[in-house]
């Protein structure tokens, strides 16, 4: 299985953002956030337009198009990101469901969805402690 890299991928943008507006700029586009994050405009546009939906980020069409951010970066944290561009729960059960007649087959998923939800909890939780302006001080702190 692959790790999800959405979270990732829509931190990277509205980081870019951010110092892209610092820098005097009013609006970036998705293809120059794409090169960024070394990635299609493609997925920067279905994200941003999650970004979009949930009030992180705001369009501009016409002369001039492009995005940007609808709040501070202070005031957007990882779990408004996460929120925003991740449906569901952190973990699934089974796609069907296992023998019954089998003690493991019978306990497995009230066991693990207690735990399942303990570690959805405690993401949650760190996630809303950090804001996009902490991700972009340590992105611009990292050693080059």
């Amino acid at each position: 299985m692959s790790a999800n890299s959405r979270l990732t991928i829509a931190a990277h943008a509205l980081a870019w953002i951010g110092l892209y507006q610092r820098q005097g700029h009013e609006v970036a586009t998705s293809e120059q956030i794409a090169t960024s994050a070394n990635t299609n405009p493609v997925v920067i546009r279905r994200l941003l337009g999650e970004l979009r939906r949930a009030g992180l980020v705001e369009s501009r069409r016409g002369v001039g198009a492009g995005w940007s951010l609808a709040r501070d970066l202070e005031s957007i944290t990882l779990l408004d990101v996460y929120e925003a561009v991740e449906s569901g729960p952190l973990f699934a059960m089974h796609r069907t469901t296992p023998d019954q007649g089998c003690v493991v087959g019978y306990g497995i998923q009230p066991a693990m969805q207690g735990i399942y939800e303990g570690i959805e909890e405690t993401l949650r939780r760190e996630l809303a402690c950090v804001t996009l302006a902490d991700v972009l001080r340590d992105v611009l702190a990292a050693p080059r």
